[in-house]
């Protein structure tokens, strides 16, 4: 439906048509990858409506619906797979105004769902919680952006996964129907709408788990080869007694991309960037000592406060940075299967040698220690980097794809019928994010 059709009904909202800003705000780092960069480079809203409350987000769902106009939620845009840009148009609902922190209680928190992360740990903070686990965008991505294209970050060693249960309350979510509706999910009702890229309701508000808010000191501890690092991670991973938010693993020459700690990163030498809370720094130095390591930095909490954030070096921050040296440069996202000795990630490491460097994050898989790989991939071919792929599933690992923008093509492998048959319910004319859910799309050709 032609942009015109839509304005009247939208004229007393905050609109953003200016070209040049409507084409930002319908991007995020897509770019990180270059088969999608060729699929999404010419995608770009009609306009950009920034609504201030929920009674103007339906107010957009009324208009869109009238039309027949496509909606895209946008939070801070900070996304790597193109979730949040629209591929046939129409209008980009960018609910960065909706930030609000409603309340808080031990453990708990009512927030807005464009609340930036750091914004509502400011706040809770000051009753000595925190969020439990954040993205490496951290600073600038949002809660609801988090929620609907997230799946975890720093904080997931010991708290799991987004999708884990627990590690999301509940939400209230607005429908794209001809008269809207506003749904409170809680409980494992929340997974109708977790990671769902935004196709099937919009998120307002959201009540989000807390943990306990420790200092948590910033620690880089190198060692001569990898795989003494990955052993180290995994240890430490497991050791109970110790609190930690990070353990983020980098084989040489992945250390040489981050300039801003050069420093602390001698040639050669794997890198273990790690967050622990002040109160565990002791058993730490003795778990490194056993292992070798070296601990080439050290800030306490009060000190990490100035300078780069060594988060911001870790997830996918390690992308950014290789690639603000080497635009050639891309990513995998690899689950390697449990498994204490770690032999499928030795042989990984040890056949892709520089082509595929190794880049670990631990975090918990019902519970035990995994390593996840963000694999910095030197890019030839399309052809090339699916027979990587292919290889690592082949093997036994499991592959994120982090270069489709497919909901049910990347990590999930698999249509998730609880979330098709709910925008069945909630978006009937299948007008939010249209072309990103797999299920809906084959629904309609049947």
């Amino acid at each position: 439906m032609p942009t015109s059709a839509i304005l009247p009904l939208l004229n007393e909202l905050n609109l953003i048509q200016d070209p040049t800003q409507v084409a930002k705000l319908s991007k995020d780092y897509y770019h990180f990858s270059p088969v999608l960069t060729s699929l999404l480079d010419d995608k770009v809203a009609d306009l950009v409506v920034r609504p201030s409350s929920e009674a103007e987000v339906m107010q957009v769902v009324k208009a869109c619906v009238a039309t027949k106009t496509p909606l895209t939620v946008r939070g801070a845009g900070t996304g790597n797979y193109g979730q949040c840009i629209p591929l046939e148009g129409g209008v980009v609902l960018d609910l960065s105004q909706l930030n609000r922190v409603k309340w808080v209680k031990p453990g708990l928190a009512c927030v807005e769902a464009g609340a930036k992360l750091a914004a509502i740990d400011k706040i809770t903070r000051e009753q000595g919680w925190e969020i439990r686990m954040v993205p490496s965008t951290y600073r600038t991505a949002t809660i609801g952006g988090f929620i609907g294209g997230g799946s975890g970050g720093i904080g997931s060693i010991t708290y799991g996964q987004l999708a884990d249960r627990g590690n999301l309350h509940a939400v209230r979510v607005v429908t794209m129907e001809d008269e809207p509706r506003i749904l409170e999910l809680r409980g494992d009702e929340v997974q109708k709408v977790n990671h769902a890229y935004g196709t099937n309701g919009i998120i307002t508000e959201l009540e989000i788990p807390l943990g306990p808010a420790y200092p948590w000191a910033e620690v880089i501890v190198t060692f001569d080869d990898f795989m003494t690092a990955a052993r180290f991670g995994y240890t430490l991973g497991e050791a109970d007694g110790i609190i930690k938010k990070l353990i983020s693993i980098h084989a040489w020459p992945i250390p040489s991309y981050f300039a801003a700690l050069q420093d602390a990163l001698p040639e050669g030498k794997t890198a273990a960037l790690l967050m622990i809370a002040e109160s565990s720094l002791a058993p730490l130095r003795e778990l490194a000592k056993e292992f070798g390591g070296t601990i080439t930095y050290e800030k306490t909490a009060q000190e990490a406060k100035k300078g780069a954030a060594l988060a911001e070096f870790t997830w996918n921050h390690t992308t950014l940075h290789a690639r603000n040296v080497d635009t050639s440069l891309t990513y995998l996202q690899t689950l390697f299967p449990y498994d204490t000795e770690m032999k499928l990630l030795e042989h990984m490491y040890q056949h892709f040698g520089d082509e595929v460097m190794m880049h670990l994050e631990f975090f918990r898989v019902h519970g035990q220690v995994c390593p996840a790989a963000l694999q910095l991939v030197r890019y030839t071919t399309e052809e090339r980097l699916n027979e990587i792929i292919r290889y690592h599933e082949t093997q036994g690992a499991f592959i994120a794809n982090p270069h489709t923008y497919i909901l049910e093509d990347g990590g999930r492998k698999e249509i998730n019928e609880t979330q098709v048959a709910f925008k069945a319910q909630v978006d009937p004319y299948g007008l939010l994010n249209p072309g990103k859910m797999r299920g809906w799309l084959e629904r309609d050709q049947t």
